[in-house]
């Protein structure tokens, strides 16, 4: 039995290259130092404002993202991923440290909206990296290896905030602003440099009719876009909605809710490349996909259990929720990576990204006033609706498309 596990946890890890390995790195560097926006509503709720108002300051970072995630495609195409991977890092790092010195709630509405145009035109150079990193072959692993970084990163970086967050939350923002820095040079050294000539390089195989258009006149790309953005408007209330009704309603205070949260990251260490490995080439990505929104909508009706002990309701809710997350999120990127070219990709990851960004403005914002307004029983109600339709929509653009 011992040594079935081992040799399926070593047919789930091999075959990655290198640069992954090394790119998966750099991500947990970065990632340990992950907090700030796990905190930001609790942050907000300390300084004395509103649930609302907190979710704004969320919803903000949310349109920043959109914005960077625009300009980080569009850099990714034209000058190389590379350097704006770099870039990104290091001024987002230095913004988070100026974040944490802003006192007003204007101050920190506006460096946040440049601290996400900044730091989130990382991501579609990123999935630009791993794609060109990876092969056909290997990219779903590819993808997983680095969500495993970010998890790992993730677990320890909101475990860490939680005991920082009860101290002084300025923490947070250093934190956060030092490991991101450090990443940034971590990149330099690392990994070895690649030329825009190289990013566009056609190393694999050659790209299909379909695969050459452009992401905005690829019909089945942007109609996923749209099932993504439903998807991810109630993913992000796990960084909104969900802490705060962990401290208010199940009275938990910062330390368990990092707790918590950081066995999210922990569950998917231990499990999602193993998971990914038995799950590739099993079904269609779609239709793996779809299980996993389903899966997410339970976990949040399942935050309305009336059990008394709300430890025991965290805890299970957000088992079923990382269970959800493993089933769906590394096969979203290999479905949109596998609709796109070399020469586009960037610009399709920024797409992707920015439908991602979109979702946290409008889940952030509107999980938040729907709570305020109307509680978060009927929230969670809202939140396992919206997942059944968008799980409808998977199903009808596998059957249509």
């Amino acid at each position: 039995m011992i040594n079935s596990t081992a040799q399926l946890y070593q047919q789930a890890y091999s075959g990655l290259t290198r640069r992954i390995w090394l790119l998966s790195i750099v991500m947990l560097i970065n990632r340990c130092g992950t907090m700030v926006l796990a905190f930001m509503t609790l942050y907000c709720s300390h300084r004395g404002y509103s649930i609302e108002q907190g979710g704004l300051v969320v919803g903000i970072y949310g349109v920043g993202a959109v914005t960077g995630a625009f300009i980080g495609g569009k850099i990714s195409d034209t000058f190389g991923f590379y350097y704006t991977q770099f870039f990104a890092l290091f001024f987002g790092g230095v913004l988070f440290i100026v974040l944490g010195q802003m006192n007003s709630f204007l101050s920190i509405c506006i460096c946040t909206f440049f601290l996400s145009t900044v730091n989130e035109s990382f991501r579609p150079a990123n999935a630009t990296a791993i794609a060109h990193y990876s092969t056909a072959e290997n990219r779903t692993q590819s993808f997983s290896l680095v969500r495993l970084a970010i998890n790992l990163g993730f677990s320890a970086g909101t475990a860490i905030g939680g005991i920082l967050a009860s101290i002084d939350y300025k923490f947070l923002f250093w934190t956060d602003g030092f490991t991101s820095v450090t990443a940034s040079f971590c990149l330099l050294l690392l990994l070895p440099k690649v030329s825009l000539k190289q990013q566009h390089a056609i190393s694999h195989k050659a790209a299909t009719a379909s695969e050459a258009l452009s992401p905005y006149r690829n019909k089945k790309f942007l109609y996923f876009l749209f099932f993504q953005v439903l998807f991810a408007v109630c993913f992000f209330q796990l960084f909104t909605t969900v802490p705060l009704f962990f401290k208010k309603q199940l009275q938990l205070n910062e330390f368990w809710i990092g707790v918590v949260m950081a066995f999210n990251g922990v569950i998917i260490a231990l499990v999602e490349m193993v998971l990914v490995f038995k799950l590739e080439g099993k079904s269609p990505y779609l239709v793996l996909i779809r299980y996993g929104t389903i899966l997410m909508g339970l976990s949040f009706l399942l935050l309305n259990m009336p059990f008394e002990n709300g430890l025991l309701v965290a805890l299970i809710s957000m088992t079923v929720l990382t269970i959800a997350e493993m089933i769906s999120m590394p096969f979203m990127n290999s479905y949109y990576i596998s609709l796109s070219a070399e020469q586009s990709r960037g610009q399709y990851a920024g797409l992707y990204t920015m439908a991602w960004s979109i979702a946290q403005f409008a889940g952030s914002t509107s999980g938040s006033g729907i709570a305020g307004r109307f509680g978060f029983y009927n929230l969670w109600l809202i939140v396992f609706g919206f997942c059944m339709f968008t799980a409808a929509g998977y199903y009808w653009l596998q059957k249509k498309h």
